[in-house]
């Protein structure tokens, strides 16, 4: 498992990381990089990377910043354990976190 602190970590991490990685959980607000825009920039280097983004925020809080996309995997805060594993689990298995 690799951790990273922000998005500039994450970037640097994905870059110096010779292995593949399956999944990123990532928040879709953060500060100067919001999670989608992460995984885009990652997209082009890790082309099977799934992603999960959670939030704390509403889809009408997060939607107007365009930040929500259809096909998005989206986790709302606060979660329990057991329903971060299902998403997880759905998400490498078949891809659609449902």
């Amino acid at each position: 498992m690799l951790e990273a602190a922000s998005p500039a970590e994450a970037l640097t991490l994905a870059q110096r990381y010779a292995e593949p990685i399956h999944l990123m959980l990532t928040d879709v607000v953060m500060p100067l990089l919001s999670g989608p825009e992460l995984a885009l920039r990652l997209a082009s280097r890790r082309p099977g990377m799934k992603v999960l983004d959670m939030s704390g925020y509403t889809d009408e809080a997060i939607g107007p910043r365009g930040l929500l996309d259809a096909e998005l995997a989206l986790l709302q805060k606060p979660f329990t354990p057991d329903a971060l594993v299902r998403r997880v689990r759905a998400l490498l298995e078949d891809g659609t976190g449902s």
